[in-house]
């Protein structure tokens, strides 16, 4: 049984513990506020971009003149993924959900007999795969000192996949994040972006007629689609990250509280049953006089 000193201690250093849960999860919601209204605000932006991209790609078809982005190398055999996680902990099952995603992709494509490659964008998603999959990773992007994200580091990293495509390095590249959708749901979630794929749009498609061509307009746009998939993946990512925060913090708080309601009931228990013996024995020596 712990004695009266070491349940004060353990109650003191909760008690701090809480306060610094507290402090982070006040931090992450005011964080969390901006980090929404950048990804929300994105979201027309890249639907729209999407659209256009997407009808472009469809009046372009599948013929030989349409760009490289677009129709692929006409293989399938090495994949690229990007998986992309926080710089720090304390966030819930955020990171581990998006590395749990990509793994299975890994061993999905392996099973299918394809070359795998991985490129991570955050510490955390690098140490954990790293562990299983440390062979395949052929980059790592530090975010560290990126204090508020933009798309200039967004276009970096496309760049960055734009020149390993060109170069040969592989045939599918895929990014792996998680879409913010409230405070206490973050959606793992994975995305071709090379070679570009759309959804298909509902409803009618306008006819227009494009000058200069589909395919010239497709070589300018097709770039940057890869770079605004990209920046909308960092701001969900930073927005769910966030709000995972928040709530294990949260979580964090509040068992705090009730550590430290049950050892404050053990300390009153156990310096009442001290206070008895005292007395007791106090008793026992006056009837001994």
């Amino acid at each position: 049984m712990p004695s009266l000193k070491d349940l004060k201690n353990r109650i003191a250093s909760v008690k701090s513990t809480r306060k610094i849960t507290k402090a982070m999860q006040m931090v992450a919601a005011a964080k969390l506020r901006r980090a929404q209204d950048a990804a929300e605000s994105a979201r027309p932006y890249t639907e729209r971009f999407n659209a256009v991209v997407s009808a472009l790609a469809a009046s372009a078809g599948g013929s030989d003149t349409a760009p490289l982005l677009l129709r692929g190398t006409g293989s399938d055999q090495v994949h690229m993924l990007v998986v992309m996680t926080a710089e720090r902990g304390l966030c819930g099952g955020f990171n581990s959900s998006i590395v749990k995603k990509a793994r299975q992709a890994v061993r999905d494509l392996q099973a299918q007999g394809k070359t795998v490659k991985i490129l991570t964008v955050g510490k955390k998603g690098r140490e954990q795969l790293r562990r299983d999959f440390g062979d395949l990773i052929v980059d790592h992007v530090d975010l560290s000192a990126v204090k508020r994200m933009d798309y200039a580091t967004a276009q970096s990293i496309g760049k960055d996949l734009l020149k390993r495509f060109e170069a040969g390095e592989f045939d599918v590249a895929t990014i792996f994040f998680a879409q913010f959708q409230s405070v206490i749901a973050q959606i793992p979630t994975a995305q071709q972006v090379i070679p570009a794929k759309f959804e298909a749009t509902d409803g009618a498609v306008a006819d227009y007629d494009y000058e200069p061509s589909e395919e010239a307009i497709l070589e300018d746009l097709l770039p940057a689609s890869v770079s605004t998939a990209v920046f909308a993946a960092l701001l969900e990512n930073a927005a769910s990250e966030q709000g995972a925060r928040m709530s294990a913090m949260d979580n964090a708080t509040r068992n705090a509280g009730d550590m430290i309601d049950r050892l404050t009931i053990e300390f009153n228990r156990s310096r009442q049953a001290v206070i008895t013996n005292e007395l007791i024995e106090i008793i026992s020596g006056a009837e001994a006089l």
